[in-house]
C-alpha cells in the first residue's frame, strides 16, 4: 500500500503548507495570494484518475505525473555501521497538484507554481536510543522543489534523490537537518515491482479510488550517516515506493498498517491492512511477495494474517500503537515475528504517525529466516476521517 495512505492525509498537510509558505515567502503579495489559493484547492475534479492497469514505461514513469493530484517518492532503509551500530531512515518527497491540468497557465513570476512539495526525513539511531524527524515544505518553482524523469531527480531544497550520471541503476540520496545527515548510494538489484494488478492498486469500492503503485524492493545501500560531529560509514538495504493517484479515504476507513520486509534469503514481503471504523479490516488490504529471483506473488486480504503481540503508548501524542507483530502467509509457508529496533519512532510533524525500522525473524518452508524492514501506522493518534 505504500503509500495509498498519503492520498488521504496530503490534502490536510498541504493546506498547512500553504500557510507556512506564506510565512516563509519573501516575494510579492500577488505571488503569496496565488500560493494561498492553491493550498486551499482540495477539489479533485478535473484531475486524472486511476481506473485500471496502465502501461508503464520506465524510466519515464520514475518521474512525475502532474495530471494526478497526489504523488510521492518514498525511501526507507536499515543500515549498519562498521562497529555494528544500527540506523534506520525514512526519506520522502510528496507532490501535490493545486490546479487540474486544464486550469494551468503560464505564470509571469518565477515564484508562480501549481505544484507544492512536502518532505519528511527521519533517522533512527538505535545505539543512542534517539529518533530524529523533520518536515519541509516548498513550492515547485524557482528551483526550490521539483521532480523529473530523465535524468531522474526529485528534490526539495537541498534534500535530493537523483540518478548518478553514467551509472545505470545507481541513485544518490542526500538529506541533512538538525544534527543528522544522510548520504547514500542505492543500487537497484531487482527492477520495479508492480503492485496490485500490473501496478493498479485498488483502495476502495468507488470508481477511481485507486493508485498506480510500483516499488524497488531491494536497493543495495552504502554511504555515510552523520550524527553530530561523527560520520559513520554504513551499508544495508533500502526500499523505494512510488505512487500516484487522485483519490480519497472511504467513509468507513480510519487508518492503515503497512509492512515492507527484506529477508536474508533474498526475498521481500510487502503487506498492508486498512483499518475500518467498526474494528474490521478492509477487503482491499493486500500485498506481494518477491522471491530472490524477482518472481512476484500478489497477495489478497485472505492470503495473510497480522497479529499484534505488544503495544506502546506515545509520550508525545498519547496514541497507543502496536509494538510487535506476527505475520503469517500460509500459502508460502512463511511466518515472521517483528519487533521495532526502537519503540519511539513516532513522527510529530503536520500529522502524528509511527514509521520505523523493525527487525525480523521467523521461518520459511521450515527454514529459519531473518531480516529487517519498515512499518508505518496511521490513524492511532486520531482517525484520518476527522482530518477533513
Amino acid at each position: 500500500m505504500k503509500r495509498n495512505r498519503w492520498l488521504w492525509v496530503i490534502p490536510l498537510l498541504l493546506v498547512a503548507a500553504g500557510a507556512l509558505l506564506l510565512w516563509r515567502e519573501r516575494s510579492e503579495p500577488a505571488v503569496q495570494a496565488r500560493v494561498q489559493g492553491m493550498a486551499q484547492a482540495a477539489d479533485a475534479s478535473g484531475f486524472a484518475r486511476v481506473t485500471g492497469p496502465a502501461r508503464l514505461d520506465f524510466p519515464a514513469d520514475y518521474g512525475p505525473h502532474p495530471d494526478f493530484q497526489t504523488e510521492w517518492w518514498y525511501y526507507t532503509g536499515n543500515l549498519a555501521a562498521e562497529d555494528g551500530r544500527h540506523f534506520g531512515y525514512q526519506f520522502t518527497i510528496f507532490r501535490r497538484a493545486m490546479q487540474p491540468p486544464d486550469e494551468r497557465a503560464e505564470r509571469a513570476s518565477d515564484w508562480g507554481a501549481d505544484q507544492l512539495y512536502m518532505g519528511h526525513f527521519a533517522l533512527t539511531d538505535v545505539q543512542a536510543g534517539r529518533f530524529h524527524s523533520f518536515e519541509r515544505l516548498a513550492r515547485g518553482a524557482a528551483g526550490l522543489a521539483g521532480a523529473q524523469a530523465e535524468p531522474y531527480a526529485v528534490w526539495l531544497e537541498d534534500w535530493r534523490v537523483e540518478d548518478l550520471p553514467g551509472q545505470p541503476g545507481v541513485t544518490r540520496v542526500q538529506a541533512a537537518a538538525g544534527e543528522v545527515a544522510l548520504d547514500l548510494l542505492l543500487t537497484d538489484a531487482k527492477g520495479p515491482v508492480l503492485q496490485g494488478d500490473q501496478g493498479y492498486s485498488q483502495k476502495g469500492p468507488d470508481p477511481g479510488n485507486a493508485s498506480t503503485y510500483f516499488s524497488l524492493t531491494r536497493l543495495v545501500s552504502q554511504g555515510t550517516v552523520t550524527v553530530g560531529d561523527r560520520a559513520f560509514p554504513v551499508a544495508g538495504l533500502s526500499w523505494q515506493d512510488h505512487e500516484y493517484s487522485t483519490s480519497a479515504l472511504a467513509s468507513d476507513q480510519v487508518g492503515w498498517d503497512w509492512f515492507a520486509l527484506q529477508l536474508d534469503d533474498g526475498a521481500e514481503l510487502k503487506v498492508f491492512q486498512i483499518r475500518q471504523a467498526d474494528g474490521g479490516i478492509s477487503p482491499f488490504s493486500a500485498g506481494s511477495f518477491v522471491d530472490a529471483d524477482g518472481a512476484v506473488t500478489p497477495l489478497g486480504r485472505a492470503d495473510f494474517q497480522i497479529e499484534v503481540d505488544d503495544q506502546w503508548r506515545s509520550p508525545h501524542s498519547g496514541a497507543v500503537y502496536p509494538a510487535a507483530w506476527s505475520i503469517a502467509v500460509p500459502s508460502l509457508e512463511l511466518r515472521l515475528e517483528l519487533k521495532p529496533w526502537l519503540a519511539d519512532q513516532e513522527l510529530n510533524v503536520s500529522y502524528s504517525y509511527w514509521e520505523g525500522a523493525v527487525q525480523v525473524s521467523g521461518q520459511r518452508a521450515g527454514q529459519p529466516v531473518a531480516g529487517n524492514g519498515y512499518v508505518e501506522m496511521t490513524g492511532y493518534a486520531g482517525s484520518m476521517q476527522r482530518q477533513f
